[in-house]
């Protein structure tokens, strides 16, 4: 069984880039630096993350096209951060593994509405600076935390749940101020 302080950092950060989540964790247990689950370690599952990694790597520095990669990407990363708990507890009780994947897939979930709120707010811009500064940022971010949830996992769970907190404010402030932005841009149209 893994430390809830890494089940709960591999959620969030999977809300930001489940793909870089995936092959951080699949890396980490083939190098022996952590102890993973088997199936992350396959060779084929860590190309497959990389070569979904560096897609999005490129895909999340477009204006527009990172909100649409970020739509089709609403189901997915909370799924994924779901099923990264689910092989991170196999031996626990039903009832842990429940709370392991629902605690995993809503972390994910809080991660990805704030960043594909944040990525919304960017675009109004026309520039493309902010769009490569959030996008290193966001991978920066998801690789610190999975990385310290190694070394540290309780102090990444209080992170973790600082961090989701968060995210749900920035979301509720994201949302009224794109209501804002959208009623002034209609309310110029002839």
């Amino acid at each position: 069984m893994f430390p809830t302080g890494l089940l709960a950092g591999s959620g969030w950060a999977s809300g930001l880039n489940l793909w870089a989540v995936v092959g951080l964790l699949g890396i980490a247990g083939r190098a022996g630096w952590a102890d993973t689950p088997s199936l992350l370690q396959n060779p084929w599952v860590i190309a497959v993350a990389v070569v979904l990694y560096a897609a999005e790597f490129v895909i999340d520095k477009i204006p527009y096209l990172d909100s649409a990669w970020d739509i089709a990407n609403t189901a997915i990363r909370p799924t994924g951060a779901g099923a990264l708990a689910l092989l991170m507890t196999p031996h626990g009780s039903t009832t842990h593994r429940v709370v392991a994947v629902a605690g995993a897939a809503t972390a994910a979930l809080t991660s990805h509405s704030a960043k594909a709120s944040l990525r919304a707010l960017i675009n109004v811009s026309p520039e493309p600076l902010s769009n490569i500064i959030a996008s290193l940022s966001e991978d920066g971010l998801a690789f610190s935390l999975v990385g310290f949830a190694f070394a540290h996992p309780r102090a990444a769970l209080v992170i973790t749940i600082a961090a989701t907190i968060a995210c749900v404010a920035f979301v509720w402030w994201a949302l009224r101020a794109l209501r804002r932005i959208g009623r002034r841009v209609l309310g110029r149209r002839p």
